[in-house]
């Protein structure tokens, strides 16, 4: 990291004053340009939701490969003690027949299962269903070793898409060791267009491995210590609870964009952020991360700086806040690229509409 730090600050102060000013522009102009992409992604859904009001249809905007596969579904039961279909969610997943086109509902009894799990890219449309008073757990304690990457440690993995979670718990119960790197995932989420309600989600570090795609995040919990909720997806997490249990400085996030094209970003919205040491809302995993924080409470765990760029030039770094409140919510600290956004700004991402989330965000 010394020697990347180091060729880092020998290329920004070899930059003349005339190039550097360049740079700062294109920082400026990229950034215009993908806040106006998201502002013209809006005002468009909101153009056309507004007609089709004036017109009186008041039809389905769902994407018709998910209009279809929510037209017939199949409910099965997992269940320890053997009162339902299956005794394990692996067995449950497994009878589902690749490339399955229908929605296909897996009831969860409450219990302790010790699996883990991947759905693999053939078998969309699966939703999980819990107990919401007695939620059951699927848990796991895999690390990252020489052979095995961070992608591979969750407990859970979802490579599919329009994959649904509601009342489930998600753990790797493996600590974080300071000083050494102990990447454990409780969730990944790699398949597009997955939602998840009231569920939680316990690990230390790389908890939540929001790998790509959209998704949406309602009134879920998620813990950890480091980085525990990271990756390169388009995300929204609303009203959700962020818990931290560092013991020293840390990170709640590490978006990772490192392609200018890419769309990626996390936005969270009337969230709470709790717990303990003394936390970024970010550190960039790439010289174009960004994250987006509004109407969201803040402990004081938050340190005053806010931001950190982890040894990237900040030029293209953006990270927002918006009306947030609580001590950790102080904006005087903070670091001077750091970007405390108008309403024009904010809106964008304020909504479900910034996963496009009226083609595939269903009554669940």
């Amino acid at each position: 990291m010394d020697f990347q730090l180091t060729i880092i600050l020998l290329s920004l102060l070899s930059l003349s004053p005339v190039a550097l000013s360049a740079r700062v522009q294109e920082r400026e102009v990229d950034f215009e340009r993908w806040l106006s992409w998201n502002a013209h992604h809006y005002n468009m859904k909101r153009t056309t939701e507004s007609l089709m009001a004036k017109s009186g249809n008041n039809g389905s905007s769902l994407d018709m490969i998910l209009r279809n596969a929510e037209m017939e579904k199949e409910r099965i039961v997992v269940s320890q003690d053997g009162s339902g279909n299956f005794t394990t969610i692996s067995e449950a997943i497994a009878s589902i027949p690749k490339h399955n086109k229908r929605r296909v509902e897996i009831e969860i009894k409450p219990g302790l299962y010790r699996e883990k799990i991947v759905i693999n890219k053939t078998r969309d449309f699966i939703t999980l269903v819990g107990d919401p008073l007695n939620p059951p757990t699927i848990t796991g304690n895999d690390s990252i070793t020489r052979e095995k990457k961070t992608y591979d440690t969750a407990t859970f993995a979802v490579n599919a898409d329009y994959f649904i979670a509601i009342n489930i718990k998600f753990e790797n119960t493996l600590p974080h060791f300071p000083g050494k790197d102990t990447q454990a995932v409780a969730f990944r989420a790699s398949g597009n267009k997955t939602a998840f309600y009231n569920c939680s989600f316990y690990g230390w570090q790389d908890t939540l491995y929001d790998h790509k795609g959209f998704h949406y995040f309602n009134n879920c919990f998620i813990q950890g210590s480091v980085d525990f909720i990271c990756g390169y997806g388009r995300t929204l997490y609303e009203n959700c609870h962020v818990n931290s249990i560092a013991e020293n400085v840390s990170s709640i996030t590490a978006q990772k964009r490192n392609l200018k094209s890419l769309s990626s970003g996390f936005s969270f919205k009337n969230c709470k952020i709790t717990g303990t040491g003394k936390v970024y809302l970010g550190r960039a995993w790439g010289n174009y991360s960004r994250v987006v924080f509004s109407y969201t409470y803040m402990d004081n765990l938050i340190l005053p700086e806010g931001w950190s760029p982890w040894n990237w030039p900040t030029i293209n770094i953006y990270y927002g806040e918006y009306k947030c409140s609580g001590p950790g919510a102080n904006r005087s600290g903070r670091v001077p690229w750091a970007r405390m956004l108008t309403a024009e700004e904010a809106t964008p991402f304020a909504g479900t509409y910034f996963v496009d989330g009226d083609t595939w965000l269903t009554n669940h």
